[in-house]
């Protein structure tokens, strides 16, 4: 009895202890499932969720990345665009403002050294928008006072008359020089103080010189541009008489075509012998000795259109100068598409030609000796001339251009 008892007691004590040992064992499993971690690696973070929200993540942050680089593309597109919007406009600008900008240098250098401005000058015609019909520039030299006086006697306005005709008719008269070779000189002074009485000065930054008449030219039809918006821009000596209204009205009728040059057309020899008058140093550059010059206006007075004159404010650093101003001024335009008027209206001789002509109702232009290149002895002669061959007073102020 005893040993049953004490066998069926070991045999309890066997049963707990593997019930305690099972017990233990999947106690263990639960508590290491709940507390440990797999480690996590290096560098890398734990993607938390399911598979489906751990792929939205991931596709959401590309579709972000995505969205950013074309943001940044079509930012880039839209900023490429605006440069060569820019581009093009600048080309435009500058394609436009190149003939201004050219003459605006010009009338700079002109006024720096010119004579004093008025007051009421304030702003270049230019800028004002006032359209002319002509700018007469008349050619003269420090010794020509005498000479300027007759024209101012006879057929250019004075005073309060020649404010009225650049208001009323359009047209600007100036003497035109430069400066003598002593700057503030005792030339110069003398010139600044007739242009303080008179008014009728138009002062260039050139230096005075009977070999740089070419120069002058070149400079004249720069500064005169420059300073106003005119159809047609004159070129004049101071020994010659004109007839304002006829020519106002003779280069009106060319005002539809830009590129006019308006003159008394001649073809002269080519002198090549030193020590004649108009040598031309270049002789050779026209062929054959005894050749002659091509087709060029006369150079006692010559007109061309604005279009002509702003082609050579542009090009002014380039265009090659002859020692005869007229030869210089035709050489320019070879090769342009010029249409060269030959109207024998700017070239009558003296009395009796140019009264002849007037009293057939054919009233000249200019008036001048052939022989003189001018009216000989002007200062004395050209108040005859003016009686005998001008147009009248009232033919001027009742024009209509």
């Amino acid at each position: 009895m005893s040993w049953k008892y004490s066998n069926s007691r070991s045999l309890m004590s066997k049963q707990l202890t593997l019930f305690l040992c099972a017990g233990c064992f999947f106690a263990g499993m639960l508590f290491t499932d709940r507390m440990w971690t797999e480690p996590e690696p290096k560098g890398l973070s734990i993607l938390s969720g399911t598979k489906d929200e751990q792929l939205q993540l991931v596709a959401d942050g590309c579709n972000t990345k995505l969205k950013d680089v074309r943001r940044d593309s079509k930012d880039t597109i839209r900023e490429v665009s605006k440069t060569h919007n820019a581009v093009q406009t600048l080309d435009k600008t500058i394609s436009n403002l190149e003939m201004e900008l050219s003459a605006a240098r010009a009338m700079q250098d002109s006024l720096l050294t010119g004579s004093p401005i008025s007051d009421d000058l304030i702003l270049p015609e230019p800028i004002k928008k006032r359209k002319y019909l002509m700018v007469v520039g008349i050619n003269t030299a420090f010794s020509s006072r005498k000479r300027r006086d007759s024209v101012r006697a006879t057929w250019m306005p004075q005073g309060d008359k020649l404010i009225k005709l650049e208001k009323e008719k359009g047209i600007i008269m100036r003497f035109v020089i430069g400066h003598g070779a002593t700057a503030g000189g005792i030339l110069d002074r003398a010139i600044e103080a007739e242009d303080k009485k008179h008014g009728d000065f138009l002062r260039l930054e050139h230096i005075e010189g009977y070999l740089e008449l070419s120069a002058k030219t070149k400079t004249y039809f720069t500064t005169a541009v420059a300073l106003w918006d005119a159809d047609f821009y004159v070129k004049v000596d101071d020994d010659v008489h004109v007839n304002i209204a006829t020519l106002g009205a003779t280069l009106a009728k060319h005002r539809m075509n830009p590129h006019v040059y308006i003159g008394c057309m001649k073809s002269g020899p080519v002198l090549a012998n030193k020590g004649v008058r108009y040598h031309e140093p270049e002789y050779w550059k026209f062929g054959e000795e005894g050749n002659k010059y091509f087709r060029h206006a006369t150079g006692q007075l010559y007109a061309i259109s604005k279009d002509l004159a702003t082609y050579i404010s542009i090009n002014q650093h380039i265009l090659h100068k002859y020692v005869n101003e007229d030869v210089s001024l035709g050489s320019w335009f070879i090769g342009l598409d010029v249409e060269h008027i030959d109207d024998r209206r700017l070239c009558c001789g003296t009395p009796p030609d140019c009264e002849w002509k007037a009293q057939a109702g054919n009233i000249c232009v200019a008036s001048f000796d052939w022989s003189c290149s001018g009216i000989c002895r002007s200062a004395d002669r050209i108040k005859e001339v003016h009686q005998r061959c001008g147009e009248g007073e009232d033919a001027l102020w009742n024009a209509s251009f």
